[in-house]
């Protein structure tokens, strides 16, 4: 299990399969609002609060989750104070953590996408890179990233929609960025406006600096 303090009021939990190995609870009981997957949420809670601070009494809170494989987990945790006279800090307890899934379809052999900082694309890199599910040999065959008006966007040309990983891909992604409509325009607008940093090759020259940081 890995605990991420993204801002003061978020955080972001990537589970395994194996950490559910002395629990009644799998990847797929945990979508369910169920007693168990409930009761594991908030022990995760309570980690996040002495690792990393993330205090959550007397707060609301959103979860948003998704699967990237079958061996891994990712959600975000995000949290928003009440009125004391509504909901007293002391005995505040979340009685039902809504869980959705997060996809993003990928079935077109061009993409952009657009990330709102480099740290996004950065841990974007390290999670694909250490996945051992996702195969991206011969999935693109350029990417590219480049940097306008403060945000980051990696142009993927000629994807391999066949390829095995897509469905993975897309969830993964799907956490640190949001897809751009294609144009070529956009594109241009890029190629002129903008600044390449890393080109034809953006996400192998990601996850080679920043997989393993």
């Amino acid at each position: 299990m890995k605990i991420e303090k993204l801002t003061e009021n978020k955080i972001r939990i990537i589970l395994k399969q194996d950490d559910f190995k002395d629990k009644s609870i799998d990847l797929h009981t945990i979508m369910t609002t169920t007693a168990e997957s409930q009761g594991l949420l908030l022990d995760i809670l309570a980690k996040a609060k002495k690792e990393v601070g993330f205090d959550t009494d007397g707060c609301r809170l959103l979860i948003e989750a998704f699967s990237t494989s079958e061996d891994i987990f990712v959600f975000t945790v995000t949290k928003f104070a009440v009125n004391n006279e509504d909901t007293p800090s002391t005995n505040f307890k979340p009685k039902k953590l809504k869980v959705s899934r997060k996809r993003m379809s990928l079935d077109k052999k061009f993409a952009i996408y657009e990330f709102t900082n480099f740290d996004n694309f950065c841990d974007f890199c390290r999670l694909i890179g250490n996945s051992k599910k996702l195969v991206l040999k011969n999935f693109v065959e350029s990417s590219s990233l480049y940097v306008f008006n403060d945000c980051y966007y990696l142009v993927l040309n000629n994807i391999n929609v066949n390829n095995p990983s897509i469905s993975a891909f897309s969830g993964y992604i799907a956490e640190f960025a949001k897809s751009i409509s294609y144009t070529d325009t956009f594109e241009g607008k890029l190629k002129e406006y903008g600044k390449c940093i890393m080109r034809k090759n953006a996400i192998r020259i990601g996850i080679k600096y920043f997989a393993k940081v």
